[in-house]
């Protein structure tokens, strides 16, 4: 039991690192999971849930040369795309809403945030290159 649990970690750990930062600077497709969300709205404090529980995608794919966030429902374009520093920025606006991800370059860890006049939603995730 101790040599598979082992393998397992030792076979996690090796995915890990066989990406690379230019996997995330937006040279090619991501496709990001979200896992956590802030629900806030305008006056009140954030409730923390799933990404489900607010409405968005478990995935979607981000695809600089074509300049769009592919969602399981929506397509939606992407207004700017930035990389400086250390992150992969991309804006734009969907269904009445404004928003940024932010991707690290290093580990692929995805931020996003969706806001409007009411309020804003904040999901965490994380990317792989495909």
């Amino acid at each position: 039991m101790k040599n598979i649990r082992t393998l397992i970690l030792l076979s996690l750990s090796l995915l890990a690192f066989s990406a690379s930062a230019s996997d995330f600077d937006g040279s090619k497709p991501l496709l990001c999971a979200t896992q956590a969300a802030l629900d806030c709205s305008r006056g009140d404090d954030c409730a923390a849930g799933l990404p489900e529980e607010i409405g968005a995608p478990a995935f979607m794919r981000l695809d600089l040369a074509k300049k769009s966030v592919i969602g399981p429902q929506t397509t939606s374009e992407i207004l700017l795309q930035d990389k400086s520093g250390k992150q992969l920025l991309l804006q734009g606006r969907e269904a009445g809403f404004g928003w940024t991800i932010v991707v690290d370059q290093q580990s692929g860890e995805l931020t996003v945030t969706l806001t409007n006049r009411n309020g804003a939603y904040v999901l965490y995730g994380a990317c792989t290159a495909l």
